[in-house]
């Protein structure tokens, strides 16, 4: 799931990542490090696959970008240790894109004409996701990417392109907004605010919960759509502020999620609801840059979550504690799906023994797919055909609360006053 302003960092990192090998150095060289191993002389004797990935190291999207990195970094110690995909050792070559569309089309063009990687992985976020899903289709690779998925990527209708999550982003208020309509009518929220980042993800969104609340009786007393490079919240804040809503449902990336929130506990303004569509939903940063104190009653979406019963979860949680330490409620989805990404292309290989391109394409384009992001299936766009959760921030944990099949928690309101 993208951020804010664009902080076009000078130079590349390209890192070949094999089972323990490969550091991402800082500057600005463009060539891989690798370990013999990741230099092409895999145990098994079979030629390495190397995938060419794409990822927001640096620049706005940094944090999202490098919990991507440990997901598949993790499948492919995983995939490894167990003596590779039919025989090759996994090598992931993942280059920096420091949060620029133009940089990844380029990232991924290099990739493929100039280093011919077996495969492409996809990189974060819509904004990049579409420019390069496009490059990949161009070569006829295979695009299957865990966080691009805002109607963008889909409405260019590439069949090379598998967003590996239960649902698309557009309908990441959709539990939200559906759970309202089960409260008391005296508690449902009667006005609401919809400040929004010009983004192809956040904007969709926003635009279709507002349009759900406002036909359910919900007046809109604030909207905007602010740029990419919009810094200080506190004037947008104001604002909304002034317009008293019951319900902010703000349509926001990372950087300007946590901006957004410091702006509010600056003014002591706590609406009833709140609702960010992305940096709410990340167990790790978000307390880290707003504070502990004040994550509680913060709504968002999520596609998985530690105790989700999926195919492979319980040993994708045991091996990231291993490698990385920490809780498992503290794992970053964004590390979940890279890490699903890599395996549908083991599953392709294990049903079909092929690891090619067009057999990737044509078989997951067939049937249901069980990953630890869940049972996944897709529309020709791209699109997957399931349904996304409602996340809420309790006692400091961030849990899965809505639907109930799937809850941890009932979802709590109103939301307390920050913590401070």
């Amino acid at each position: 799931m993208p951020t804010g302003h664009l902080r076009i960092a000078g130079g590349l990192c390209a890192v070949a990542l094999a089972l323990g090998a490969g550091a991402c150095g800082s500057g600005g060289s463009s060539s891989s490090t690798t370990s013999s191993a990741a230099a092409g002389k895999p145990a098994s004797g079979g030629k390495p696959l190397t995938v060419g990935i794409s990822l927001s190291l640096s620049g706005d999207f940094s944090d999202p970008g490098n919990a991507a990195l440990r997901g598949y970094k993790l499948w492919a110690d995983s995939v490894n240790a167990k003596g590779g995909i039919l025989g090759r050792k996994v090598v992931l070559k993942v280059v920096d894109d420091t949060s620029s569309p133009n940089q990844v089309v380029t990232n991924y063009q290099t990739l493929i004409n100039r280093d011919h990687v077996d495969l492409t992985f996809g990189p974060f976020s819509t904004l990049l996701t579409a420019p390069a899903a496009a490059v990949a289709n161009r070569y006829g690779y295979a695009f299957p990417e865990p966080a691009g998925g805002g109607p963008a990527v889909f409405k260019e209708k590439l069949g090379n392109v598998f967003f590996v999550q239960p649902a698309p982003v557009v309908n990441c208020g959709d539990p939200f907004v559906a759970w309202l309509q089960t409260l008391p009518a005296g508690q449902r929220p009667k006005t609401a605010a919809y400040p929004t980042l010009d983004d192809p993800f956040a904007a969709p969104i926003v635009d279709r919960a507002r349009k759900s609340l406002e036909a359910a009786g919900v007046k809109t007393v604030f909207k905007t759509v602010y740029p990419p490079e919009t810094a200080d919240f506190t004037p947008i804040v104001q604002k909304y502020a002034n317009a008293k809503p019951d319900l902010v449902f703000a349509g926001t990336q990372s950087d300007d999620a946590y901006a957004q929130v410091k702006a509010m506990v600056q003014q002591k303004f706590s609406p009833k609801y709140l609702f960010l569509s992305n940096g709410a939903n990340s167990p790790t940063e978000f307390p880290t840059k707003v504070g502990k104190a004040n994550t509680d009653g913060i709504f968002s979406c999520g596609d998985w979550f530690a105790d989700l019963k999926s195919s492979g979860n319980p040993q994708f949680v045991a091996a990231y504690l291993s490698k990385y330490r920490g809780r498992p409620d503290e794992i970053d989805p964004g590390s979940a799906e890279a890490y699903a990404v890599g395996q549908l292309v083991e599953e392709v290989a294990a049903k079909t023994k092929k690891v090619d391109n067009k057999t990737i394409i044509s078989s997951l384009h067939q049937g249901t797919w069980p990953v630890i992001e869940g049972n996944l299936s897709w529309n020709p766009d791209g699109s997957p055909k399931g349904s996304t959760l409602m996340v809420e921030w309790i006692g400091s944990q961030l849990l899965p609360v809505y639907p109930q099949a799937t809850a941890l928690h009932a979802p709590t309101t109103p939301k307390p006053a920050w913590g401070g």
